[in-house]
């Protein structure tokens, strides 16, 4: 990262821009209290989220929002997630259950491993 940073600095400062070339390492949670690392500014949590949005509150603003979406999100997770079981018990217990529920192993181990 740090290499790619250089390159992409030297290769806008050399290209008659005119700009002032800063380099930024963002990570989206944490704390660094010493950002300036010598090539590169590296931001976290707050600081970084001010510096992308310019809102100082960013950071605990979209927490509530992505708390909803990932509910809902697990809701939906977790009913499709209870139908594939659904699924594969009833496949599965149809294929290589006996009538009284006990798994027949025989048939389990030979529809795994039997040559044809």
């Amino acid at each position: 990262m740090i290499n790619d940073f250089k390159i992409a600095t030297k290769a806008l400062r050399t290209s008659n821009s005119k700009l002032n070339v800063v380099a930024v390492n963002g990570c989206c949670y944490g704390i660094d209290n010493s950002p300036e690392k010598g090539d590169y500014l590296k931001y976290c949590g707050q600081k970084f989220w001010e510096f992308i949005s310019g809102a100082h509150s960013l950071y605990t603003d979209i927490i509530e929002p992505l708390g909803h979406k990932a509910k809902e999100r697990n809701d939906d997770f977790n009913k499709s997630y209870s139908l594939i079981i659904n699924k594969f018990t009833k496949e599965f217990s149809n294929d290589f259950c006996k009538d009284t529920g006990e798994i027949d192993w025989i048939k389990l181990v030979e529809f795994n491993s039997k040559k044809d």
